[in-house]
Order: C-alpha cells, then structure tokens, then sequence
C-alpha cells in the first residue's frame, strides 16, 4: 500500500479537506461536497475515486431523502490517514 508524504505546514494549518463532485439527477447535475479527515486535497480526492462506489451511494441517498442544503448535499467520512 502506498504511503502519502507528511502533510505540509500548510497543508496541516488548512485541517480536514473537501472534495467536491457531481452527480447525474435527471437531466441536471447535482453539486456534493465531501469533507473527509484527511489532511490533503490530495488524499482526500484519492479518498473519494477508491470509495466512489459507497459515497455515490450515499449521495444519492441523500438526494432522495432531500437532504440538501443550500442546494447542496453534504457528506462526511471519518478516514484515516
């Protein structure tokens, strides 16, 4: 398994990053954002294509329950590092 370098100084004053991505919903496109634990934009984005299957699912979950806000849908994932 691969092992991502320390985060940077800045990187680690940022805190947990988000990830943003869309969704097909009907014929528009649905906006979500991902906050994860991780410490880099980069882990977070690696987070979310290797886990795309599970949070696709909870988007969409989400979606039907109508649960968005500011026409949004927000998810969080606790992850390690």
């Amino acid at each position: 398994m691969r092992k991502f370098p320390k985060p940077t100084e800045q990187e680690a004053d940022e805190g947990p990053q988000k990830v943003s991505f869309q969704i097909a919903n009907g014929n528009t496109r649905q906006t979500c954002i991902l906050q994860t634990a991780l410490p880099t934009k980069a882990q977070a984005q690696k987070y979310l294509m290797a886990n795309w299957p599970m949070i696709e699912k909870m988007a969409r979950d989400a979606l039907a329950a109508g649960a968005t806000e500011d026409g949004k849908i927000r998810l969080t994932v606790g992850c390690a590092a």
